[in-house]
C-alpha cells in the first residue's frame, strides 16, 4: 500500500497556554510518523510553534497545503488547547483541498485545571466544528470527543480515517473500463454513465471484437505470451486444463493488461459470456481473478457499478475484493445465505483454489471444451463486508448499501467459488435490497470496513447509502 501523507493543522489560541500547543504538536506528529504516515505541517519557523491562530497563519498553512496537494490524502485538525476556529476554517478553505478532514481534541485532566494548564479543547472542538459547518466544509470526528494521541483509540481512529481518505481519493477522477456488451438477459446490471460522470467517474469502453482482434495477432510462442502463461500456471492449479486453453488465457491477459495501461482505468467490467466462449473458446475468469488479486478489480457480466463497489472495498481494506451472487438460502437459517459465482474470485479469497470450467454455461450454451478457465474454491471463514453501488436514474444519484457479517465454516456440495455468509437481521437487508431494486450481485471483502465506507460514500462522495444494522 502506498504511504499516505496527512496535512496537520495544530490549533492555538493566545490566551490559552502556548506550551500545550507546542507539546501537543510534537506529540501528534510523533504518533502519526510512528504509525508510518507522512506529515505536512507548519514549522516553528513559519508560525509560533508551527500552529495556526491568526489570519496570516491560516494563509501560510493554506499555501503549504496547496504546494503539497498531490501528496496530502487528508487533513487532521488537532486542538492541544481551545484553538482558533476561524484560523482553522480559513486555512482549509483557502488551501483548496477537497480531502477528508478529521477533527481531534486533547483531553483535560481534573488535576490540571488551573489557568496555566487547562486546555479547554473540549469546548474549542465544538467551535471549530461549528465554523466548518458554516463554511460548508465536510469533516469527520474521532470516536470520543477528546482523546489522548498516545491512546490506542486515537490510533484506531487515525487508521479508520486513513481508510476513508483512500476511498475518497480513489474515487477522484476515476476511470473504469467496460469491455463488451451487457449480456442481454441481465437488465439488472444496467447503469448510467452520465450519473457516474457527474460524480467524477469516467467510463472507457471497448467492444469484445477489438479484444479478440488483438488476441488473434499474438503468436503462441511470443515471449510476452509465454511469460503470461507461466504467470497463470504459477497463480493457480491448472491440473487437467488443456494447454491450448491456457495459451488463449495468456493472450487475453496480455491484451487486457495492455488495454488497462493504455486507458488508465483502475477497474474493469467484462462480458464474460457467451461471446467469449463462442469466439475465443475460454472462460475469462482466471484472467479476471488475477487482475483482482493484483488490485485491479474485475467484475463479471459488465457489472461496472458492482466493480466500483469492489474497488471501494479494496481501497478501504487494502486487500482484493470479489463480486458474488446472492444465490441461495441456507436451509432454514434466516441469517445465513450462500454466496456464489462461477467464479473469478481472486485466489486470496479461496481455499485451495484450482482452475475448472464453467459448469453452468457448459450445461446449456457451449461445450465444456470451450469453457475452461473458472476458479473453484471455498471462501475462507472470517469477517466480511458486503457492499453494492448502483445508479438511480430517477433521482440522479449513486445509491448503495453496506453490511458486515462473517463467512462461516459451513459446507455445501457445489462447484465454482462459494461461501456461506451470516449477517444479523439478514432478512431485513434482503427486504431493503428487493424494495429498492438492488442487483443480485454484491461486492465482498474479507474485512470489516463498513464504517469507513459509509463515511466516505455519504459525507464526502455524496452517495445515498443504506448501512445495515447501523447503530
Amino acid at each position: 500500500m502506498v504511504k499516505q501523507t496527512f496535512g496537520l493543522i495544530v490549533g492555538n489560541r493566545g490566551f490559552f497556554p502556548d506550551a500545550l500547543a507546542k507539546e501537543g504538536r510534537e506529540q501528534v506528529i510523533k504518533v502519526l510518523e510512528d504509525m508510518g504516515y507522512g506529515v505536512v505541517t507548519l514549522t516553528p519557523e513559519d508560525t509560533k510553534f508551527g500552529t495556526v491562530e491568526t489570519w496570516e497563519d491560516a494563509r501560510k498553512c493554506a499555501r503549504l497545503f496547496e504546494e503539497h496537494r498531490n501528496e496530502i490524502s487528508g487533513v487532521i485538525v488537532t486542538l492541544p488547547n481551545f484553538g482558533d476556529e476561524k484560523g482553522v476554517a480559513y486555512a482549509l478553505r483557502f488551501s483548496g483541498l477537497r480531502v477528508p478532514i478529521l477533527v481531534h481534541a486533547f483531553p483535560d485532566q481534573n488535576t490540571a485545571m488551573d489557568i496555566t494548564q487547562r486546555r479547554d479543547s473540549f469546548c474549542g472542538k465544538l467551535s471549530v466544528c461549528n465554523n466548518l459547518k458554516q463554511f460548508g466544509i465536510p469533516f469527520s470526528l474521532t470516536t470520543q470527543h477528546t482523546e489522548n494521541p498516545d491512546s490506542e483509540l486515537f490510533k484506531e481512529d487515525v487508521s479508520w480515517f486513513a481508510a476513508v481518505c483512500r476511498v475518497v481519493n480513489g474515487f477522484k477522477n476515476l476511470k473504469a473500463g467496460a469491455i463488451g456488451a451487457r449480456p442481454n438477459a441481465f437488465n439488472t446490471v444496467r447503469f448510467s454513465e452520465k450519473i457516474l460522470e457527474h460524480h467524477g467517474i469516467s467510463v472507457e469502453v471497448a467492444d469484445l471484437s477489438e479484444i479478440f482482434a488483438r488476441v488473434g495477432k499474438l503468436a503462441d510462442n511470443d515471449s510476452r505470451v509465454l511469460a503470461e502463461l507461466k504467470a497463470i500456471k504459477d497463480y493457480i492449479d491448472t491440473t487437467g486444463i488443456p494447454e491450448e486453453a491456457l495459451v488463449k488465457m495468456a493472450k487475453l491477459r496480455l491484451v487486457l493488461k495492455e488495454w488497462i495501461e493504455e486507458t488508465g482505468v483502475s477497474l474493469i467490467s467484462f462480458q464474460c459470456w457467451t461471446s467469449i466462449q463462442e469466439n475465443l473458446g475460454i472462460m475469462p475468469c482466471t484472467v479476471m481473478s488475477m487482475l483482482s488479486e493484483s488490485l485491479i478489480p474485475a467484475a463479471c457480466e459488465v457489472d461496472l457499478t458492482g466493480g466500483l463497489a469492489m474497488y471501494a472495498l479494496q481501497l478501504a481494506s487494502g486487500t482484493p475484493s470479489a463480486l458474488v451472487d446472492w444465490n441461495n438460502n441456507f436451509n432454514d437459517d434466516p441469517d445465513k445465505a450462500v454466496l456464489f459465482h462461477c467464479s473469478n474470485f481472486p485466489k486470496s479469497l479461496l481455499q485451495n483454489p484450482r482452475m475448472g470450467y464453467g459448469d453452468i454455461i457448459s450445461s446449456s450454451a457451449v461445450p465444456k471444451e470451450r469453457a475452461y478457465g473458472t476458479c473453484y474454491g471455498k471462501i475462507p471463514a472470517g469477517p466480511v463486508t458486503i457492499s453494492r453501488l448502483a445508479t438511480d436514474d430517477v433521482s440522479g444519484k449513486i445509491v448503495g448499501y453496506v453490511a458486515e457479517g462473517e463467512i462461516t465454516d459451513d459446507t455445501i456440495d457445489t462447484f465454482g467459488g462459494w461461501g456461506v455468509v451470516k449477517i444479523e437481521n439478514l432478512q431485513n437487508l434482503l427486504y431493503v435490497m428487493c424494495d429498492n431494486g438492488f442487483e443480485h450481485h454484491a461486492a465482498m471483502n474479507l474485512s470489516w470496513v463498513a464504517d469507513a465506507l459509509v463515511e466516505a460514500f455519504e459525507k464526502y462522495l455524496g452517495f445515498d447509502i443504506y448501512w445495515h444494522n447501523a447503530e
